[in-house]
């Protein structure tokens, strides 16, 4: 049985990470730029673009001006709270209405030193 986090995990992370590279190269990054900005591999971008990956879904409404306003953001040195931005889009494409509660995000994190 496949559970809700593997669920994210496999499908809609990857699904966010490719609508912001497309979104990226769209508003005319190129593909080692916008992986940069992502702070991933150059080959994940070529492969977000080409739907070789991240391509299962497509997001519409609040969840996609979401991340056309993240990749703005990117691309303006806007961003410095990306992790929290992609919990938020997470949390949107899943029609959650509050913050996400299930020990995603930076306010999930501790520190064990």
């Amino acid at each position: 049985m496949e559970t809700p986090c593997q669920k994210i995990v496999w499908d809609l992370v990857p699904a966010i990470r490719a609508n912001l590279a497309i979104e990226l190269v769209k508003k005319g990054q190129s593909q080692a730029t916008s992986a940069k900005l992502l702070g991933i591999a150059p080959s994940a971008v070529s492969q977000y673009i080409s739907g070789k990956r991240g391509y299962r879904i497509e997001f519409q409404g609040e969840t996609k001006e979401l991340i056309e306003k993240l990749a703005q953001d990117l691309i303006d040195n806007n961003a410095s709270d990306f992790v929290v931005r992609i919990c938020e889009i997470c949390v949107s494409a899943r029609g959650i209405e509050n913050k996400c509660n299930s020990g995603c995000g930076p306010e999930a994190q501790t520190d064990n030193s």
